[in-house]
């Protein structure tokens, strides 16, 4: 199974996922990490995932044959993460035909009603066991 977690900013909400699923999961997987910045790939990169890239044309090319996409809600809004996920990505993402788990981090414009904030590993850890399902 080939995991792709995508993620910006600094990438510590990616990192933390990917030594999650290093932990959990091991070599049964293959971890691909995909930032929206070379300093967010690297955090992911260096937390263990196979291999990493950078940008919305890496984004559009490594995500089509994922069976999972992991990363925070955000991924799938456009101007999300200070801006960082373009519209482009945004529907990159949301319309690829694979399972998509996404940790409901609110964004400032975004509101989610109905979840009650829970602690990010917590919510890791719910991930992680989406993907063992």
């Amino acid at each position: 199974m080939r995991i792709v977690v995508i993620d910006g900013m600094g990438g510590g909400m990616g990192a933390q996922l990917i030594q999650g699923l290093v932990r959990e999961l091991g070599t049964d997987v293959v971890i691909w990490a995909l930032g929206t910045n070379a300093i967010a790939t690297a955090a992911m990169v260096k937390a263990g995932a196979s291999k990493g890239a950078t940008g919305t044309n890496a984004i559009r090319i490594s995500t089509k044959d994922a069976q999972v996409i992991m990363g925070p809600l955000g991924i799938i809004v456009p101007n999300a993460l200070m801006g960082e996920i373009t519209p482009e990505i945004a529907e990159i993402i949301s319309t690829l035909n694979c399972r998509k788990i996404l940790l409901p981090v609110n964004q400032p414009h975004v509101e989610l009603v109905g979840f009650e904030s829970r602690p990010l590993n917590e919510l890791i850890k719910e991930a992680i066991r989406l993907v063992k399902q």
